[in-house]
C-alpha cells in the first residue's frame, strides 16, 4: 500500500482554539481524519503524528526511511524557520517531500519568509487554511500515478 506521512509540528494541536482569525477553526483531529477518509479512497494509507518536540518529529522522519512511506506531507509550525535538524533528516529522506503552512507566512513577520525546510520540500502550500493539507496529497497522489 502506498502510505504517506503527514507530520504537524508544535502548537498545531491547539487548532481550532487558537487564534482562529489566523488559523481557523478546525481541529487537528478534523484535518487528520479528512487526510485519512481522502486517502482511503485513493488507495493510500495516511499516519499522522504531532509533536512539540522538534526530535520527535526528526524520529518520525527517520521511521519513514524505513517503514515503505512514499511521501512526506509537513507543516514544521515554528520549527520550519529554525531547524536546521528537521531540514537534514528531510535531506536522508528519499520520498517526496511537500511543506504545508495554513496561513500565507509571506504576509505575517519577516522571520516567517525564511524556511530552512522548503530548502528539501518538492512543492510548498501556504495560505489557503486546512485545504493546503487536501492539495498536497492529491499532488503526492497523482506524483505517483504519473
Amino acid at each position: 500500500m502506498n502510505k504517506v506521512l503527514v507530520l504537524h509540528g508544535p502548537n498545531l494541536n491547539l487548532l481550532g482554539s487558537r487564534q482562529p482569525e489566523i488559523y481557523g477553526r478546525e481541529t487537528l483531529g478534523d484535518i487528520d481524519n479528512d487526510l485519512r477518509q481522502r486517502a482511503v479512497l485513493a488507495g493510500w494509507e495516511v499516519d499522522c503524528f504531532q509533536s512539540n518536540h522538534e526530535g520527535a518529529l526528526i524520529d518520525a522522519i527517520h521511521a519513514a526511511r524505513e517503514d515503505g512511506t512514499r511521501a512526506i506531507i509537513i507543516n514544521p509550525a515554528a520549527y520550519t524557520h529554525t531547524s536546521v535538524a528537521i531540514l537534514d533528516a528531510l535531506n536522508a529522506f528519499d520520498g517526496r517531500v511537500i511543506e504545508v503552512h495554513l496561513s500565507n507566512v509571506h504576509r505575517r513577520e519577516a522571520f516567517r519568509h525564511h524556511s530552512y525546510v522548503s530548502l528539501r520540500a518538492d512543492g510548498v502550500i501556504a495560505g489557503f487554511g486546512s485545504q493546503g493539507y487536501r492539495a498536497a496529497l492529491d499532488a503526492v497522489i497523482a506524483a505517483t500515478e504519473a
